[in-house]
């Protein structure tokens, strides 16, 4: 009988995530309260100018847009050759527009949309998605009836069944979290708040032109940035930052 993983075997995910010195990036982190590109990160670190409150969940998975949802590795693979196999596919891929981007509100929380329709985006996602899956052990049962308590129609079921995730392919959304869900009668506050933090960076021409693999070494730990692969051929960017 096949075992599955143990829930504290850590969790990886690729991401996109700007250069750590981006000004984006900069901002992103002083507002979330943490830089996911630190060595050292501990987990109660909150940053005294972040809203503790309001970006306790983001804060956890740092500033990105998911790729490949978080997922442990089957049985018979390692890190190591699951960076070799990102390093493979960054060569072998142009980078991806995404354009100027702007604030929305998604599901009560808010977060870094493209300001225009990318259709490039859900292919370029797609393709991650199905290369990397042979990396994914199944979810465990604990983790798939968490999943299943968020409301979700039958497509997004399928998808979570298949893919580890519900929001995948068809159902894919380019989108950078900035907070948590925020009650109705908060809204309006909160987005001129994220207003004058982001809407400095927000017209830059982006492209996904790295893609970050993340880890969280136990479950409910944050998520750090392990290594950083350029498309486009280039090399290997960072290998442990």
């Amino acid at each position: 009988m096949r075992l599955m993983p143990a829930p504290s075997t850590p969790r990886y995910a690729i991401y996109y995530a700007p250069a750590r010195e981006h000004p984006l990036s900069v901002a992103a982190s002083g507002w979330l309260g943490r830089d996911a590109f630190g060595k050292f990160d501990a987990a109660g670190d909150v940053r005294p100018e972040a809203d503790g409150l309001l970006t306790s969940e983001p804060r956890r998975y740092g500033f990105h847009a998911t790729l490949k949802a978080p997922f442990r590795l089957r049985e018979g693979t390692s890190v190591d050759d699951l960076e070799q196999a990102i390093r493979r596919f960054a060569a072998s891929r142009s980078s991806c527009p995404i354009g100027p981007l702007r604030l929305d509100l998604l599901g009560g929380f808010f977060a870094l949309v493209p300001a225009s329709p990318i259709p490039a985006l859900r292919n370029f996602a797609a393709q991650i998605v199905e290369e990397f899956d042979r990396f994914r052990a199944p979810m465990i049962a604990s983790e798939l009836q968490r999943r299943l308590q968020t409301p979700l129609d039958e497509i997004e079921t399928v998808h979570l069944v298949r893919w580890g995730y519900p929001y995948v392919l068809d159902r894919f959304r380019f989108h950078m979290t900035l907070t948590g869900r925020v009650a109705e009668e908060d809204r309006v506050q909160t987005r001129a708040r994220l207003e004058k933090v982001f809407r400095p960076y927000l017209p830059e021409d982006y492209r996904i032109d790295t893609l970050s693999l993340f880890v969280q070494e136990n479950d409910g730990g944050n998520f750090i940035a392990r290594s950083q692969f350029a498309l486009k051929g280039e090399a290997l960017l960072k290998a442990a930052i």
